[in-house]
């Protein structure tokens, strides 16, 4: 998986690409851990083909600590992955465009 940041002020976009799964979630664990002085967090899964239950769980851990932010928002998300985000009930937390 390659993980992309664009950081603007304290707007933070991170790209993904790839399949976030068990082996890469760690990764982007790790990435979100640095997330002083961000208010905002937007997640671009234009590329991302596959997200998998280790993913899930670093979504919502971020999605927890912007809460008390800013927020965080889920963008270009394909049909694969908005399927599971529909079945596992991701849908109705996540804020996805």
């Amino acid at each position: 998986m390659t993980i992309t940041k664009k950081q603007n002020g304290t707007a933070l976009e991170i790209a993904l690409e790839g399949r976030l799964d068990t082996v890469t979630a760690p990764q982007l664990e790790a990435e979100l851990k640095t997330l002083a002085g961000v208010e905002t967090l937007t997640l671009d899964f234009s590329k991302l083909e596959y997200i998998s239950s280790a993913g899930l769980r670093v979504l919502l851990s971020a999605h927890k600590t912007m809460a008390g932010k800013g927020g965080m928002k889920v963008v270009h998300v394909n049909e694969i992955v908005q399927e599971v985000f529909e079945v596992t009930g991701f849908s109705d937390i996540l804020d996805i465009e």
